[in-house]
């Protein structure tokens, strides 16, 4: 089985979010390349991550399940997936 980069798009509830919190949680909960906050709207800001998972069945499907339990996140998308 190969590796697959994968960054992810973590959504606030709202612009007040805490978004050092959720960096905070998403160390805890898997293996981070990078992370990185990006400008949505109106001062509302996401969280990018990066990270690398195995190519198995499910691919990002754990990952995108842990991140999104985190509290504050509205909503967890792919926004990019490369073979490794």
């Amino acid at each position: 089985m190969g590796k697959i980069g994968v960054v992810i798009k973590l959504m606030p509830e709202s612009p007040e979010t805490d978004l050092e919190k959720i960096k905070e949680e998403v160390k805890k909960l898997i293996d981070v390349s990078d992370m990185d906050e990006e400008n949505v709207a109106f001062g509302l800001k996401a969280v990018m991550v990066s990270t690398v998972v195995k190519d198995d069945e499910g691919g990002t499907d754990k990952v995108e399940e842990k991140l999104s339990s985190i509290e504050g996140v509205q909503s967890v998308d792919v926004e990019d997936v490369q073979k490794l």
